[in-house]
């Protein structure tokens, strides 16, 4: 019996953490596959190899241009494998592009203009913010959303808010010349601050002041999303129902607040890494597969539409990352091809190879990193 139970324990457990993350990530790297897939097309470029996974082939399916689709053994990740390259990475190999037949060289990868190329490695990352961008734009048209007016309903003692002069009833106007419309605006410039000041103009019974503070950095414990350093300024939304509005949005205003969510994001994100070459932010806020399998789960245990709105969140941080200049990533070719443009050659494939060796000591390095610090949490030890 205790055999019985532990092995219905584990299935719970696979169920409600493994197999949303699976799905999650699956589709995720599907469409930002699918991105390479459907520009490459366009070019005219053949593609020899269309996965979804590593290792071993569970299934496959050649369809009539003669990309062959297989789902493979370990179900994170994927890759679209074009002719004439060595490898998955799209690797430059003069001699994998020596054994195409002289027919076909022109539906290699290589054989594209570097504007081809480029369009076709952006197209990944760009399917990624695509995605994230419908599922945003569902939720919204579904569910609406609520919002305060940036009027102060408290200002919490002691706070860099209140050193600054600000009172109850202020309405926040604008931060830093950028105007400010709601609560949520105000909390999110506050959130993406780590300790540098802000200007802050206030309307005070009809009178406009000029407030200066620096929120104080703060490490936030955020339950399944882990703990993060935030910007803290010690300021409370108003409760009075005249300050709250409940919208719904037609098609295309829940595309305008899509597009305000994704770049909330991509702003946090790229605010966090400025942060940690800055010495503002600390590595204990990064985490790897078994950390968003933790919170994929937990995730999905209070609702789908939740969990819509977690693979949208992943979706821009897979888009984003793999923007980075580091070779192995889309990010890197896109840098080898910007210096083929500015020089008028292509980079030799000596450097290429050199870059893929140090992309992925620089990628794998950090997985290590972040899952030896996803199982240290869990644990209670970091």
């Amino acid at each position: 019996m205790p055999m019985l139970h532990s092995l219905a324990e584990f299935f719970v457990w696979l169920g409600w953490y493994i197999v949303p993350f699976i799905v999650v990530m699956n589709g995720i790297v599907f469409i930002h596959e699918l991105g390479h897939y459907s520009v490459a097309r366009w070019c005219g470029v053949k593609i020899d190899a269309f996965s979804l996974g590593f290792g071993p082939e569970l299934l496959a399916y050649v369809d009539s241009k003669g990309t062959r689709w297989r789902l493979a053994l370990f179900p994170i990740g994927g890759y679209v494998k074009f002719l004439g390259d060595a490898n998955a990475a799209s690797g430059q190999d003069e001699q994998a592009l020596g054994a195409v037949a002289s027919a076909e060289r022109g539906r290699t990868l290589a054989a594209q203009p570097v504007y081809n190329r480029a369009a076709i490695v952006a197209a990944g990352p760009a399917a990624n913010f695509l995605l994230a961008m419908v599922l945003f734009t569902g939720l919204f048209y579904a569910f609406g959303q609520s919002s305060h007016n940036a009027r102060i309903g408290f200002v919490e003692p002691g706070s860099p808010a209140a050193t600054a002069g600000f009172a109850a009833g202020d309405l926040v106007t604008g931060i830093d010349g950028r105007t400010i419309k709601s609560f949520q605006d105000l909390q999110q410039a506050v959130v993406l601050n780590t300790g540098l000041e802000m200007r802050f103009a206030v309307d005070r019974d009809g009178k406009t002041l000029t407030l200066d503070a620096a929120p104080q950095v703060m490490l936030v414990d955020q339950g399944v999303l882990g703990k993060r350093r935030i910007g803290h300024l010690g300021l409370g939304a108003t409760h009075d129902p005249k300050d709250v509005t409940f919208e719904r949005c037609n098609l295309p205003q829940c595309v305008g607040w899509a597009g305000q969510q994704v770049s909330f994001i991509t702003r946090a994100t790229l605010a966090y890494i400025g942060g940690l070459f800055a010495g503002r932010e600390s590595v204990d806020q990064m985490s790897g597969m078994v950390g968003m399998t933790q919170i994929t789960g937990a995730i999905a245990k209070i609702s789908l539409w939740e969990l819509f709105n977690l693979a949208a969140l992943f979706s821009v941080s897979v888009g984003l990352m793999n923007l980075f200049p580091i070779p192995l990533l889309d990010g890197g070719h896109l840098m080898f091809y910007l210096i083929e443009a500015l020089i008028g050659r292509p980079v030799s494939e000596r450097v290429q190879q050199l870059g893929m060796r140090v992309g992925m000591a620089l990628v794998g390095s950090l997985m290590i990193f972040t899952t030896a610090h996803d199982l240290l949490r869990l644990f209670g030890r970091g």
